[in-house]
């Protein structure tokens, strides 16, 4: 009897360690999945609270304050606002495209973070045509934005549909020309590659002074693709009423919300990536550089280390296209395209031949 007792004990504390070893392999799975989600989920909030502190600051008014400290939760409040309101469907529209359309746009964006690089090693995927995935994969939103506007059997939401479209191609083409001259002067397509080629020279070996031209085109087509202002004709209030959002309700409603805020994040990471160095923060006059160019095993304070400086670069430059967006007016639909086939197009292509030239010239 005995020993019948201690055998049970034996099964019972091997199930419960078989149990635990499982969990534990579980757990080792999803924390790379959920760690990414995590972390853009928390920089969409804290854009979210940015923009709304910064519109308060130039509107001279309060900005959110009840939500949490500082109105830091307003964002949380109002995705669960948005998240128990009732979805709502056009009496007359096609519920597959209307439906499918706002996930196609998140899910396109969410993709081009996997070739987001915050570290020489904090990378999901290290492609050697990063950034060109990163661009057509982006191309790939609109397509949702028009389906939303097609399958909600509204003028209005149609024609921000088209116009969504209409813009797309027409940024879509000078700011691959702007990340082809970077993928020139780099050697290499790769995100990883693109930021140790910059970190060769230092400060002054960063994109921003090699590729001034390209440096501000590209700022221009990124606002015009993540649709922001003085480039939100897609959904225009005054025009459109609200675009190809105007039948939605609810988390679909939420959905086109974070997605633009998720283009706006991506589109910013990949100027500090392509422009200003990426991870390394080899400044002129800042005396805790040092600190941060030393040798040492990799790890995780390193890892930290790259993530603080590549978050602060990103964040630092959304000061430039939230300004923009409170202090500029919309620009007509023929001023647009005008802008875009006529300026851009010609001098991002004279950038790239002049980058070009000089590649060959120093073989």
């Amino acid at each position: 009897m005995v020993i019948d007792i201690i055998e049970v004990q034996d099964i019972n504390s091997f199930s419960r360690l078989f149990f635990l070893q499982e969990a534990c392999g579980i757990i080792w799975i999803l924390i790379p999945i959920f760690t990414p989600v995590l972390g853009i989920t928390t920089g969409v909030l804290v854009i979210v609270w940015l923009e709304r502190e910064i519109a308060a600051g130039i509107q001279q008014r309060i900005g959110p304050e009840y939500a949490g400290p500082l109105g830091v939760l307003q964002a949380l409040a109002d995705g669960a606002k948005l998240f128990f309101k009732e979805n709502l469907f056009p009496s007359r529209g096609d519920t597959h495209l209307f439906s499918i359309g706002p996930s196609i746009a998140v899910v396109s964006i969410l993709v081009s973070y996997l070739v987001v690089p915050f570290g020489s090693r904090l990378v999901l995927l290290d492609l050697n045509i990063g950034v060109f995935l990163w661009i057509a994969i982006s191309s790939i939103a609109p397509i949702g934005l028009l389906m939303s506007g097609y399958g909600s059997n509204n003028k209005y939401s149609f024609l921000g549909g088209l116009r969504a479209a209409a813009q797309s191609i027409s940024y879509e083409i000078p700011l691959t020309f702007c990340v082809l001259s970077i993928s020139l002067l780099s050697n290499s397509s790769s995100t990883v590659d693109i930021v140790e080629a910059q970190s060769k020279y230092g400060f002054w070996g960063w994109n921003l002074w090699r590729q001034p031209i390209g440096f501000f085109i590209f700022i221009i087509s990124s606002l015009a693709e993540c649709e922001r202002l003085p480039f939100d004709l897609p959904e225009a209030e005054e025009e459109l009423v609200a675009g190809y959002q105007t039948e939605y309700s609810g988390i679909k409603f939420g959905l086109f919300y974070v997605a633009s805020y998720l283009n706006l994040l991506v589109s910013s990471l990949f100027v500090t990536v392509l422009y200003l160095g990426g991870w390394n923060i080899s400044i002129p006059y800042i005396f805790v550089s040092n600190f941060f160019e030393i040798k040492k095993s990799y790890g995780v304070f390193e890892s930290i280390i790259d993530i603080f400086i590549t978050l602060a670069k990103t964040y630092l430059f959304l000061f430039i296209p939230i300004t923009i967006r409170w202090t500029l007016p919309r620009i007509r639909m023929d001023q647009l395209l005008s802008l875009g086939w006529k300026f851009l197009l010609p001098i991002s292509l004279g950038n790239l031949l002049l980058t070009t030239s000089s590649e060959l010239f120093s073989l």
